[in-house]
C-alpha cells in the first residue's frame, strides 16, 4: 500500500481471482474505514470510496492500470459514500453523472483544461482558405470528453458564454499568427447569439487580436433563428456591420432555411454532411445538393460542403461547382502549429502558381509581361 498525495491511496494485490478477491478487500477497507475513530479525545468519523483496475484486462502498465482505476474511482465517489466500483470501458468517458461534470466544466477553462483543434477547408483548387475551431475539453481524470456532452451542458447552464468568447479570442489570436491569409471560422451558439453585447464583444477581440474583420466567420445554425428570429437577425446584422462574415450552418435540415436567406444576406452555407454522406448512393441528396449550389450560385452565396470523405463526393460536388470542400479526405482536426504550417503550404503554393501565371503571360506577349490580374 502507498500514499500518493493528499487522501488518495493505492492498494496492489496479487490474486488469482481477482474480481472476487478484489472486491472482498475493497469491502473491507470500506467497514474498516467506516468505525468511528478516536483522535486525543476526539471522535472521528470518515469514510472511503474505491475505484478497482485490473491487470492484465484494464491495463499492463502502472501508469494505465493508475488511470483506470482513477476512472473508477471518480464515479464510485459521485455514486454515494462507501462506494466501490470496477473500470468499465463501456462508459469509460460516459460517466452519468451530469451535475459533477456541470461543477467541474465551470472550473475547466480557468484550469486551461479547454483547447481548440482546427480543421482545414479547402477550395476546388486543393489550397486551404479557412479553418473551423473546435474546442475540446480534456478531464484530468477521464481524458476526452466529447463535445456532443459537454457543449449541451455548457448550453444550459450558460457556461458557453465565457467559453465560446474565449475561443474567439484564441483563435482570432492564432490565426494572426499565420503566415497566409486564411480565414478562421468559429461556432456560435444560441445562448451566444441572443447576448445583445455580442457585436461588442467580437469587434474588441479584433482590436485586440488585430485580426482583420473580414477574416472572421461566425458560424450558426438555424435553430438560433428559429429561437428568437427577429433578435438574432439584429445581432447578425450589427457583425455583419464589423465586417465579419456569417456563415449559416447545416444547411437543409432545418424548417425554414430559404426564408432566412431573403431576409439576412449570409455570407456563405455549409451543406449538411447528412447529404454529402449520401450522395453517391441517393439520387433525393444528390437532387437536394444541386439545388442547393444552383440556388447559392445565384444568389452570390459561397458554399462548404461538410463531411467530405471519399474522392467520388469531391468529384461530384466539383462537377456542380461548389466553392469548399471539408471532410477527413481532406484534412482531420488539428493542432495550431501544424495548421500553420498547412496555411504557410498553401500560401506558397499559391504564389508558384501566381508566377507559373506571371511566365505564361510573358511567353504570350512576345518577350514583355502583360498586365495581370
Amino acid at each position: 500500500m502507498a500514499r500518493l498525495g493528499g487522501d488518495e491511496f493505492v492498494v496492489l494485490q496479487a490474486i488469482d481471482d481477482q474480481s472476487e478477491q478484489a472486491s472482498d478487500l475493497a469491502q473491507r477497507i470500506i467497514q474498516s474505514l467506516t468505525e468511528v475513530f478516536d483522535l486525543e479525545g476526539r471522535r472521528a468519523h470518515i469514510g472511503t470510496s474505491i475505484g478497482i483496475a485490473i491487470c492484465p484486462a484494464n491495463g499492463v502498465t502502472p501508469q494505465q492500470l493508475l488511470t483506470r482505476a482513477d476512472i473508477a474511482l471518480y464515479r464510485a465517489k459521485h455514486s454515494g459514500r462507501g462506494c466501490l466500483r470496477f473500470f468499465d470501458p463501456a462508459i469509460d468517458h460516459e460517466v452519468d453523472d451530469r451535475p459533477q461534470l456541470e461543477q467541474e466544466l465551470r472550473k475547466a477553462l480557468v484550469k486551461d483544461e479547454l483547447t481548440l483543434l482546427y480543421q482545414p477547408i479547402f477550395d476546388a483548387d486543393g489550397r486551404v482558405v479557412c479553418f473551423e475551431a473546435l474546442m475540446r475539453w480534456t478531464h484530468p481524470i477521464l481524458g476526452e470528453i466529447p463535445p456532443s456532452r459537454f457543449i449541451p451542458i455548457a448550453e444550459v447552464r450558460k457556461f458557453i458564454v465565457p467559453m465560446g468568447e474565449w475561443a474567439i479570442e484564441t483563435a482570432c489570436a492564432t490565426a494572426v499568427s499565420w503566415s497566409s491569409s486564411c480565414r478562421i471560422a468559429v461556432n456560435l451558439s444560441p445562448v451566444q447569439v441572443l447576448q445583445p453585447d455580442l457585436p461588442g464583444t467580437v469587434e474588441a477581440i479584433l482590436q485586440r487580436t488585430g485580426l482583420a474583420a473580414d477574416r472572421l466567420e461566425l458560424e450558426i445554425t438555424e435553430g438560433v433563428l428559429l429561437q428568437d428570429g427577429e433578435r438574432a437577425l439584429t445581432v447578425l446584422g450589427k457583425l455583419n456591420a464589423l465586417g465579419v462574415r456569417i456563415v449559416l450552418d447545416d444547411f437543409g435540415t432545418g424548417y425554414s432555411s430559404l426564408s432566412y436567406l431573403h431576409r439576412f444576406r449570409f455570407q456563405k452555407l455549409k451543406i449538411d454532411r447528412l447529404f454529402v454522406g449520401r450522395l453517391t448512393e441517393d439520387q433525393s441528396a444528390r437532387s437536394i445538393v444541386k439545388a442547393i449550389l444552383s440556388m447559392s450560385q445565384e444568389l452570390g452565396i459561397e458554399v462548404t460542403a461538410e463531411g467530405v470523405e471519399t474522392t467520388q463526393q469531391a468529384s461530384m460536388l466539383r462537377a456542380q461547382g461548389c466553392n469548399e470542400f471539408q471532410g477527413f479526405l481532406l484534412g482531420h482536426p488539428t493542432t495550431a502549429e501544424t495548421a500553420n504550417e498547412l496555411a504557410a503550404q498553401s500560401s506558397t503554393l499559391n504564389m508558384v502558381e501566381q508566377l507559373r501565371a506571371v511566365s505564361r503571360e510573358f511567353h504570350a506577349g512576345d518577350g514583355y509581361i502583360k498586365q495581370a490580374s
